[in-house]
């Protein structure tokens, strides 16, 4: 063999031996952007992010304008290809087959995925799911931890199964949950977290050495879809329990009450430090103790003080601001609804 020939041959061989692997990323929610971002940044010479599959724009806002998701906005400034199918069907499992995607990987998307696009990657589909499994599978993982007073929750790396988030975990890594943190910042540490997760397990996934663990059955939980009425309070419950709730609805669907006819939502809330003592211990739950400028409120163990309210039509204000324009006495009754619970 001539010499030019044998060093076509050695350089075709280390193409293919060194060929990127082609990855796709499913996601629609911020909580995703940190995982994306890495595998965007960090492929060189092992894998290129080939495409990302999100959520189809919405129309947002008063003027009812088309807006894209974070992960749609993020692909979109990196030049990434963007595929926003209305439900993932045989266009992007042909999609997949054309471009022999080697693997693919799931946060938050939003849509569920069918057994032909599940199998459409060579090395098989793994998703990021926020809890520590097997607890908490379902909708609302994060949500549900934070009201159930969970001090620590995680993000699973998981197999995808048609059962929902039942698949064989590889890794999780743990956060904690720290008194004063809502949703909105357990989710981003949640999303920070399947950062160590990616740079302990994505050489041996690529390489299909990544082992995955059955769940155990016997410890599983399922979380159920969030609903506006979860942020109705439920004043029978303790101070503890409802402060619990507040923070994890505070993005969504927020906290509210009612004061006769008028509905209220609730800002800023926090435990009062002193137990029920004297006439307070007969005063039924959502009862009104008012103090100068400080609304507090009996639960069924404790007293929370509310510090910020808000009218329908009005601002967010702070409670003396907000009695200055509207009429609550000591002694009224805040209403609410006994709490459904979010585990199925």
């Amino acid at each position: 063999m001539k010499e030019g020939s044998k060093n076509y041959f050695n350089r075709v061989s280390y193409i293919l031996k060194n060929k990127r692997q082609k990855i796709v990323f499913f996601g629609s929610d911020s909580i995703c952007l940190p995982s994306l971002e890495w595998l965007f940044l960090k492929g060189e010479e092992q894998w290129e992010l080939l495409a990302v599959v999100s959520q189809p724009d919405r129309k947002q806002g008063r003027g009812q304008k088309l807006k894209s998701n974070p992960v749609a906005e993020y692909a979109k400034d990196k030049g990434i290809q963007l595929l926003q199918p209305d439900k993932p069907g045989e266009g992007l499992v042909q999609f997949f087959e054309d471009h022999k995607v080697d693997i693919s990987f799931v946060m938050a998307y939003g849509h569920f995925l069918g057994r032909g696009i599940r199998k459409a990657s060579r090395l098989g589909m793994v998703n990021f799911h926020g809890s520590i499994l097997p607890k908490y599978r379902g909708a609302s993982p994060v949500e549900t931890a934070i009201a159930s007073g969970e001090k620590e929750t995680g993000v699973s790396l998981m197999q995808i199964d048609r059962e929902m988030d039942a698949g064989a975990v590889a890794d999780i890594e743990r956060i904690a949950i720290e008194k004063e943190d809502c949703a909105s910042s357990v989710r981003k540490k949640i999303g920070q977290a399947t950062i160590p997760i990616l740079e302990r397990s994505m050489n041996s996934l690529l390489k299909s050495e990544l082992e995955f663990k059955p769940q155990d059955e016997t410890l599983k939980s399922h979380c159920r879809k969030l609903t506006k009425e979860d942020g109705l309070i439920d004043f029978g419950l303790s101070a503890q329990g409802i402060h619990n709730r507040w923070r994890a609805f505070k993005t969504w669907p927020n906290s509210f009450c009612f004061h006769g006819e008028t509905r209220i939502k609730v800002g800023q809330l926090e435990i009062c430090e002193h137990s029920l003592a004297g006439h307070e211990l007969s005063l039924p739950s959502g009862s009104v103790i008012l103090e100068k400028d400080s609304l507090k409120v009996v639960t069924s163990n404790g007293l929370i003080r509310i510090l910020e309210l808000q009218k329908a039509g009005g601002k967010m204000l702070a409670v003396p601001d907000f009695l200055r324009g509207y009429t609550i006495k000591d002694g009224d009754l805040l209403k609410g609804q006994k709490s459904i619970p979010l585990l199925l």
